[in-house]
Order: structure tokens, then C-alpha cells, then sequence
């Protein structure tokens, strides 16, 4: 966590005893600097997943394309909103995980919305800008909300499509400061939206969802440039060394465009719990939806972490 955004949230105690800002006007200006979009298009939120339920029960979408795997809360976000029915696309393993844009678009037709997590999770899979704009484009001739989540999306910005939104109608982009930024527990995402959609969405939206803190903190980090700088460049260094040590020992490595992988080995395995008896906490993957219990997720880390689960997949192999 940056230092700086440490020291505001000590600052920010003293005012705990006042009510949040209910509309963060403070931060979505600041967000609106930062991406050089309109703040009236900004809904920040309690995390990104705040918006993921909210965008199917004030929209009321009667089907819903979800890739798989991905993202769980998805699918459980239209299913806990009566008569939603989802479409599933599924993401080939000999192929990757990758998007396929022209078969994404083919299973579109009929759909009045559709999530897209790029980079994808728990792949780490990023679909190149210009294909989500192909995809976008699509989704406007057809009438579909295209939801693209991109909270891992800090890692690979130049690939981000929020300043696309005020082009297309049907476009819609949510980021989370709880990855790259690392302020999980404060639980701040935000959303931009078609100008259109905002008060239909603020009308099913719970009120005083954004703390105080997690308001102070989430600017202060938008403005500690030297923080973004040297994040990049340790995930960068840590990605080099995890992703070449992880190939001279693993069964399967796939590509990552996100701060973690995903790993392939046998299924009598369960490395998962091997590895928490040594201390070392891994994502089991089976119940992400085309995975199984040989699936593992892990995360790059410092490089005393990263050495240390190195050391111990050597162990077992």
C-alpha cells in the first residue's frame, strides 16, 4: 500500500465521526482528471462488485452471455435477480483461454448483455483493445450492454477502453483500486457509464456504499504517480523471474497479462494443500466454472515470496 495513502487515512480518523460524501463528488472529480472523462458518467461504488449486482437488477436484462471461466459473481449476480437466463460462452484450453471475438460476437445474437473481465480472471488472459472495441462495436448494432471489467487492467492501462465509453451507448467499463492499488479492504471500485444509464442505476443503488476512508484513500492514490511507477516496474521484474522459474519446473504455465497465473498439474496432486502446510496460501480453481481441482491460481509477489513457492514446487517436483 502506498505511504502516502497510509498517511491520509491516519489524517482522515479525525473525521470518522461525520458521514461519508453519499454522491463522492471529491473522487469522481479526481477519476475525471485522471481518465479525462465526464464525472457526471462516474458511479463509484463499495468494490467493482457492487456494480456487477446492481447493473442486473436496475437494467433488467432478460439474458445475459457470460464467458467461462471466469469471474464467479457474474453468473451469481444474475441468478440472484428473478427470470435473468445466461448464455455461456465457453474458453477453450487448447486455445489458451483467449476470447475469440468473432465467436464472442456469434454468441451475442440475442443477448441484451454481456461481461467481459479483461484481463480475464482467473486466466489472466488480456484481449487486445482493438478486439474489445470490435467486440463494443457489435454490441451496439446489436443493443447490448457489453460490460467490460477491467480491474486487472492497471497492469497492461494502455489497453483499457474506458474513454471509448462516451462513444457507444451499449458500452460499459468498471475498475477496481483493490488489485493494482492494494486497498482490498477499503472495498472502492467505480464504473462509467452512458450519461443515459446513471439515474436508473443511482435508483436501485444502496445508499453510503463508499466510506470516508476508503473516499480519501482512493484519491491520494490516484495521485501518487511514483507508487503506479514503481509497482509496474516490480510486477514487471517479479513476472520475468516468477514466469521463467515457473517454466523450468511446471507442467503448465499459461500466458498472463495480470499480476498472477494460472498453473496447470495433475489432479491427485492437491498442491493447494501442500503448499498451506508449508505456509504458502494458493487459489484452488475447481469451482471456477470449465476448471477442476488441478487448476491452481497464484500471485506475483515480492521476490522473498515468490522465491519461497518456487522453492517449494521444486520440492514436489
Amino acid at each position: 500500500v502506498s505511504k502516502k495513502v497510509k498517511a491520509e487515512i491516519k489524517k482522515a480518523l479525525n473525521n470518522l465521526h461525520n458521514y461519508p460524501d453519499p454522491d463522492t463528488e471529491k473522487l469522481k472529480k479526481k477519476l475525471s482528471q485522471y481518465h479525462d472523462i465526464a464525472p457526471e458518467t462516474i458511479l463509484c461504488s463499495n468494490g467493482s462488485t457492487e456494480l456487477i449486482y446492481l447493473m442486473p437488477r436496475a437494467l433488467k436484462p432478460g439474458t445475459v452471455l457470460i464467458p467461462f471461466p471466469t469471474f464467479s459473481e457474474y453468473e451469481r449476480a444474475c441468478k440472484v435477480n428473478y427470470g435473468l437466463r445466461v448464455k455461456s460462452y465457453e474458453l477453450k484450453k487448447e486455445n489458451n483461454f483467449e476470447i475469440m471475438p468473432e465467436k464472442f460476437i456469434d454468441a451475442m445474437q440475442n443477448c441484451d448483455m454481456a461481461f467481459l473481465c479483461n484481463p480475464n480472471n482467473p486466466t489472466g488472459k488480456l484481449l487486445e483493445k482493438n478486439f474489445v472495441l470490435e467486440i463494443s462495436g457489435a454490441a451496439k448494432e446489436l443493443g447490448c450492454f457489453l460490460i467490460v471489467d477491467e480491474a486487472f487492467i492497471d497492469f497492461r492501462p494502455q489497453e483499457s477502453v474506458i474513454k471509448n465509453v462516451p462513444d457507444n451507448p451499449c458500452l460499459i467499463v468498471l475498475r477496481s483500486m483493490t488489485k493494482f492499488y492494494a486497498l482490498t479492504g477499503l472495498r472502492i471500485g467505480y464504473g462509467v457509464f452512458p450519461a443515459r444509464l446513471i439515474d436508473k442505476l443511482k435508483e436501485s443503488k444502496e445508499p453510503w456504499t463508499v466510506n470516508s476512508l476508503a473516499q480519501r484513500a482512493a484519491i491520494t492514490a490516484l495521485e501518487d504517480n511514483d507508487y503506479a511507477d514503481e509497482t509496474l516496474r516490480l510486477i514487471r521484474s517479479e513476472k520475468d523471474f516468477f514466469e521463467g522459474s515457473l517454466k523450468k519446473i511446471w507442467i503448465g504455465v499459461y500466458p498472463s497479462d495480470a499480476n498472477f497465473y494460472l498453473l496447470k498439474t495433475k489432479k491427485d496432486i492437491k498442491i493447494d494443500l501442500k503448499l498451506r502446510e508449508e505456509g504458502i496460501l494458493v487459489r484452488n480453481c475447481s469451482n471456477f466454472r470449465g476448471l477442476d481441482s488441478s487448476y491452481i491460481r497464484v500471485a506475483v509477489k515480492s521476490r522473498k515470496e515468490n522465491k519461497a513457492l518456487i522453492k517449494a514446487f521444486g520440492d514436489m517436483f
